[in-house]
């Protein structure tokens, strides 16, 4: 069977981006497995990740 060569190259660009997708959507998946991991353990929620308050606080706090 002869396949047109723009229709190869057109399946091939779209095998390409289904798996950019495939992939994207494991490492969105691993990523939230591992927040929610990491929000389990109570040492990790004591740190703090950057300038802005944590959540936990019901009042108020500026940021540093």
């Amino acid at each position: 069977m002869l396949l047109h060569p723009d229709m190869m190259l057109a399946l091939a660009n779209e095998h390409h981006r289904a798996l950019i997708v495939e992939a994207d959507q494991r490492r969105l998946l691993n990523l939230a497995r591992r927040v929610r991991r990491a929000g389990k353990d109570p040492a990790v929620r004591q740190q703090r990740a950057g300038t802005l308050a944590p959540c936990e606080t019901s009042a108020a706090v500026p940021a540093r």
